[in-house]
């Protein structure tokens, strides 16, 4: 079984070492794992080339997986990483199996506003936006598509090794 490994790890300073370590995991559990950053593309990052090149190198990614492991953990704010959610509905949008993790714990209300969500109420956040309160720990339209994992990657991969039968090598 193919895994897209989708993520904002790619920004971490060890993106690469990081990658090998998630695809090592996947071995272990009987998957192949694929991480964006092993696409072949120059990584000139002032360029929109390049740019274009990497966003339609990991499309294709996800098209030749079976499936895709998410990081969904608060990324620059409150939310997950916007590329990463984009490759979350792509992936849907496929009709592959989509899972993903998160360690934040607790609903969004929790999160954004730092209360606590009671039955009928209504929070807003700092800018007077309404923050929905399903009680899920992401927006409705992820919560609702993809299997969360609370935790991180090794637990969800695991959780989808074992959903799928998989056991090591």
């Amino acid at each position: 079984m193919r895994i897209y490994l989708a993520g904002f790890d790619v920004f971490r300073p060890d993106a690469v070492a990081h990658g090998e370590r998630l695809k090592a995991l996947c071995a272990e559990l009987g998957m192949q794992g694929w991480y964006p950053l092993d696409n072949e593309i120059a990584r000139d990052l002032r360029s929109a080339e390049a740019a274009r090149a990497i966003c339609e190198a990991n499309l294709d990614l996800i098209r030749r997986c079976d499936a895709v492991a998410a990081n969904l953990n608060p990324f620059r704010g409150h939310e997950p990483d916007s590329g990463t959610v984009f490759e979350v509905g792509y992936a849907v949008a496929l009709g592959k199996p989509v899972w993903a993790y998160a360690e934040a714990a607790g609903d969004i209300v929790s999160r954004v506003t730092g209360q606590r969500a009671e039955a009928g109420m209504v929070y807003t956040d700092g800018q007077g936006y309404t923050v929905e309160n399903f009680g899920l720990g992401l927006n409705l339209m992820i919560a609702c598509s993809v299997r969360l994992v609370p935790g991180d990657a090794a637990a969800c991969l695991r959780a989808l090794a074992a959903a799928h039968g998989l056991t090591a090598p």
